[in-house]
C-alpha cells in the first residue's frame, strides 16, 4: 500500500459567510435581563428583595452567565441547590449573597462556610454539621431554617420545628451561626386558588412566629415564580423566581406577564437527499414516503436532548417555515421532510425557540410529551451541546 492511500484527504473548502452548528443553545442574555427586571419590579412594589435561582446550570442556560445577568438587572442574591453549584459560582468570581439548600448525607460544609455561602438547615443534625464547619473555619455561618409546610419533600416537619428552632437559637448565641431566614416551598403555586396554598402559608406563619418568640429575627421567603406573579401578599421579605427568569411562564393562564424565553435550540442541515415514493426512513420504517420528496438530515438526536418520544410528532423551523420531522429520532440525528422544496446543507434549523417567528417552543415540546417546560430546558444540559451567549 502506497503512502497516498494512508494520507489524509484534503478538506473541502469551508462555506464562506455561513456559520453552522451541530447542536447549539443560543442564550439570549438580554431576555434574561429583561425577565429579571420584570420580576424584581414586582418584588420591589411589595418591599421584597429578589433571589434569582440558578440551580441546574441556570436551568440549562449557564449558571454563571445567568447569575451575572440577574445581578446586573435587579436580583439581590442567588440560589442554588447544592454546595458544588455554589462553589462553581464563587470560583467564577461571583461574591453576591448565595444560598444553597440540598445536600448529600454527611456533606462537608467547611468549604461553603469558608466561601461565605449561606446554608439551609432542615434538621438539627444538619444545623449541627453546619455549626461544626463554622467552628473549624472560625467564621459564623449564615443559615436559613427550612420548614416543611406541606410539600412533603425537604424541610423540617412541623412537629420537629420547635427542636430545630431551639438548637438554632443556641448555636446563634454561641456565635457559630447567624439565622438569617425562615423559608418554605409551595406545592401548588402553579394552580392559583388551590386550597393548599393558604394552608401552607398559615403553617409558615406559625413557624416564623415560633422562631421570633425564641429570640431569632429571620427574614421570610416562600414565593417561587408562580407565587411571585399571582400572590403579592406572599412576597414577604424575599422572593425566589426560578423558571420565570428564563422566560417560561409558570401560570400562562393568569395573563401575559411580559416574559421572554431566553433559549433557542438550533442545528443546521448536514445532508440533503431525495427519496422516491415507497422508500422508508430511519429505524423500523416508521415513516414511508408517499411520493418523491426532498429530505434534510439534522445531526442532533436524543443524546443531544431531543426526546425520542417526539418521533413523528415534532416539527422544526427551516427556510422560513415549519417542516415536519419524519421517522424515528436516533441517538445522533433526525430527518426533516421538505417535500418539493429545496434546502441547502448548512441551512439553520431551529428545533425550539421563543416562538416569535412561528418556530416550535419548549412549552410546545412539553405539551406534546405531557411534561413541563422545566424538564425540556434543563434536559439540554448535555456535553455535546454548545452554548452561544447573545447580548452578553
Amino acid at each position: 500500500m502506497g503512502t497516498e492511500a494512508l494520507s489524509r484527504p484534503a478538506r473541502p473548502p469551508a462555506v464562506q459567510g455561513k456559520r453552522t452548528y451541530r447542536a447549539d443553545l443560543r442564550i439570549g442574555v438580554e431576555a434574561i435581563r429583561h425577565n429579571v427586571a420584570v420580576l424584581s419590579g414586582h418584588a420591589r412594589r411589595s418591599g421584597a428583595r429578589t433571589m434569582a435561582v440558578v440551580k441546574s446550570g441556570g436551568y440549562g442556560h449557564g449558571a454563571v452567565t445567568v447569575a451575572r445577568a440577574a445581578l446586573e438587572s435587579g436580583a439581590d442574591c442567588l440560589g442554588v441547590a447544592s454546595p458544588d453549584e455554589a462553589m462553581q459560582l464563587r470560583a467564577a468570581g461571583i461574591t453576591s449573597p448565595l444560598l444553597c439548600w440540598l445536600y448529600a448525607h454527611g456533606e462537608d460544609f467547611t468549604p461553603a462556610v469558608d466561601a461565605d455561602v449561606q446554608l439551609s438547615a432542615s434538621s438539627v443534625a444538619e444545623l449541627r454539621a453546619i455549626a461544626a464547619a463554622a467552628g473549624h473555619t472560625g467564621r459564623t455561618a449564615a443559615v436559613h431554617l427550612k420548614i416543611d409546610t406541606g410539600l412533603g419533600r425537604n424541610g423540617c416537619p412541623e412537629q420537629l420545628w420547635p427542636a430545630l428552632v431551639e438548637a438554632a437559637a443556641k448555636a446563634q448565641s454561641d456565635g457559630l451561626v447567624n439565622i438569617v431566614g425562615v423559608w418554605s416551598h409551595l406545592a401548588n403555586a402553579e394552580t392559583p386558588g388551590h386550597a393548599s396554598i393558604d394552608a401552607q402559608v398559615e403553617a409558615f406563619r406559625r413557624a416564623h412566629d415560633l422562631a421570633v418568640t425564641t429570640g431569632l429575627n429571620p427574614l421570610r421567603h416562600i414565593a417561587n415564580s408562580a407565587a411571585l406573579l399571582t400572590r403579592p401578599d406572599l412576597h414577604f421579605d424575599l422572593v425566589r423566581p426560578g423558571i420565570a427568569i428564563y422566560g417560561l411562564d409558570p401560570v400562562p393562564e393568569h395573563g401575559d406577564h411580559g416574559l421572554r424565553p431566553a433559549m433557542t435550540f438550533r442545528s443546521s442541515v448536514a445532508l440533503t437527499k431525495h427519496v422516491a415514493g415507497g422508500e422508508g426512513v430511519s429505524y423500523g420504517y416508521a415513516w414511508v414516503a408517499e411520493r418523491p420528496s426532498n429530505l434534510a438530515l439534522v445531526p442532533v438526536g436524543y443524546a443531544d436532548g431531543v426526546p425520542r418520544a417526539l418521533s413523528g410528532q415534532m416539527s422544526v423551523w427551516l427556510r422560513g417555515q415549519r417542516r415536519p420531522m419524519v421517522g424515528r429520532i436516533c441517538m445522533d440525528q433526525l430527518v426533516v421532510l421538505c417535500g418539493d422544496d429545496t434546502v441547502a446543507e448548512g441551512d439553520e434549523v431551529v428545533l425550539f425557540g421563543p416562538g416569535d417567528q412561528g418556530e416550535p417552543t419548549a412549552t410546545e415540546w412539553a405539551e406534546q410529551l405531557d411534561t413541563i417546560h422545566y424538564e425540556i430546558v434543563t434536559g439540554m444540559h448535555r456535553s455535546r451541546v454548545t452554548r452561544t451567549n447573545v447580548g452578553n
